[in-house]
């Protein structure tokens, strides 16, 4: 699950939610957040007042993006401008000059609950017309006055254990959604999402399998959850997390556990902590460095402009020589880093060599690895795993025996586990690419020895 941000922008529906016929208008976040202070607060209160309520109106927002309450449910906005909704907002409207600067300086800080992550849901309401279990705006003039300061003022309203977040990152506002269905075999932090989410909406509803272990691998207890999502839920159930599962699970999840309500059970920093490195660079070391070492060496064996590494864990000089060949092999921008841009490349690259070769081997030195296996796999590629553990357990009987069927099952899991344990990869129990090529190089060394073990 991702961090909070600060979105470049924010769309906002002039009308109710249902209403067909209000206009959308998509505006900077902070000219929208000067927009709602000019128009439901006084700039003749005291500042501490001001600031109080504007700190509220900005976690209101950020809570309506960060859980994409709208978006999940279909709409095309961030939020509304109705305030049985959300925020006042008046399209054109003169902005007062001291809630403008009060906007520049702050437009980045939200309020967290203590031990939670995401916006607060800072309910307000004025306190004299309307009144509410959150913040009261008229209720914050005679705490001003009586000289507490903002962070005090909301205490007040919204209890002693919030924090108030600063200088928060801004980026694009373009959504959760990966950008492609998740499936079975897929590795990621979006994978891990799906499989925290799905875990708590089955507490309430206990026909959806819980998923173990969360670990961002798309394997056959998370295809099972959520086909059973879909299942209960109406959509296509074919166990693929596309825009509409991937959505419907956000909706749930938010309404399942009260993110955007005043009394949300919280998105702890456990939840988000990212598992995979979002960028790669000199100096950087294991697992996945390797991995992006090793889908490099491969690329080099087709392109002579890329210099062949060795795979060896280390991001050092070569490896940073042969990322900077790529990207201007490629056209991108040459930094020696692997982010998303030249990750996603170097990924792209690799899978199409993968599908334009006869099979594993192909006349590549380095044997190809064709997909991540996973438990409920099956077809050519797991046969091929399953032969190989076969022939490697006549040297290495701790392998145990293991039966050649094409599907990837407990038994074939379990094996590959051994594999990894015994040659020192991490058990993980599916054949990512470090593992199909520890394997294959293993067999082919064992042929070399005439069966005997290459230790």
């Amino acid at each position: 699950m991702p961090l909070p941000f600060i979105p470049e922008t924010i769309t906002v529906h002039l009308g109710r939610p249902d209403d067909p016929t209000a206009r959308n208008v998509t505006v900077p976040f902070p000219d929208y957040i000067k927009n709602v202070a000019s128009s439901e607060i006084y700039p003749t209160w005291p500042e501490s007042a001001i600031r109080a309520n504007m700190y509220a109106q900005i976690s209101f927002a950020l809570n309506r993006i960060y859980t994409e309450w709208y978006r999940s449910q279909g709409y095309d906005f961030d939020i509304t401008n109705s305030t049985a909704y959300d925020q006042a907002y008046v399209e054109g409207r003169n902005i007062f000059d001291n809630i403008s600067a009060i906007a520049d300086e702050i437009f980045n800080e939200y309020i967290v609950r203590q031990g939670s992550v995401e916006p607060l849901f800072a309910q307000y309401c004025d306190g004299i017309n309307v009144t509410c279990p959150g913040l009261s705006q008229w209720g914050t003039v005679p705490l001003a006055e009586a000289g507490q300061g903002p962070y005090d003022i909301l205490t007040a309203f919204f209890g002693p254990d919030i924090d108030i977040v600063r200088d928060a990152p801004v980026a694009p506002n373009l959504g959760s959604y990966p950008g492609q269905p998740l499936r079975l075999g897929d590795v990621s932090d979006a994978v891990r999402t799906i499989q925290l989410r799905l875990n708590r909406i089955s507490n309430n509803y206990p026909a959806i399998p819980k998923i173990w272990p969360v670990n961002g691998v798309f394997d056959e207890s998370t295809r099972n959850a959520v086909t059973k999502f879909q299942q209960i839920f109406g959509l296509t159930p074919d166990g693929i997390v596309g825009k509409a599962t991937w959505y419907r699970i956000a909706y749930l999840y938010t309404s399942i556990a009260k993110l955007a309500e005043l009394n949300s059970e919280g998105v702890s920093p456990e939840d988000v902590t990212n598992i995979f490195p979002s960028a790669l660079r000199p100096g950087d070391s294991g697992e996945a460095v390797r991995v992006l070492q090793y889908f490099l060496a491969v690329i080099s064996y087709f392109y002579d402009s890329i210099p062949t590494i060795e795979v060896d864990g280390f991001y050092g000089p070569d490896t940073e020589n042969a990322v900077r060949q790529f990207q201007l092999t490629f056209g991108l921008p040459e930094d020696g880093i692997i982010g998303r841009q030249t990750g996603s490349k170097i990924q792209e690259v690799y899978a199409n060599i993968v599908a334009s070769l006869p099979d594993w081997a192909a006349s590549s030195p380095i044997p190809v690895f064709p997909r991540r296996l996973v438990e409920g796999m099956s077809g050519a590629d797991v046969t091929q795993v399953q032969e190989w553990i076969g022939e490697l357990a006549a040297a290495y009987p701790e392998l145990g025996t293991l039966p050649v069927t094409g599907y990837y099952g407990t038994q074939t899991e379990a094996a590959v586990t051994r594999f990894q344990e015994l040659f020192g990869y991490m058990p993980t129990g599916t054949v990512g690419p470090l593992t199909w090529t520890a394997m294959a190089r293993t067999v082919l060394r064992l042929r070399e020895n005439h069966g005997e073990a290459p230790r």
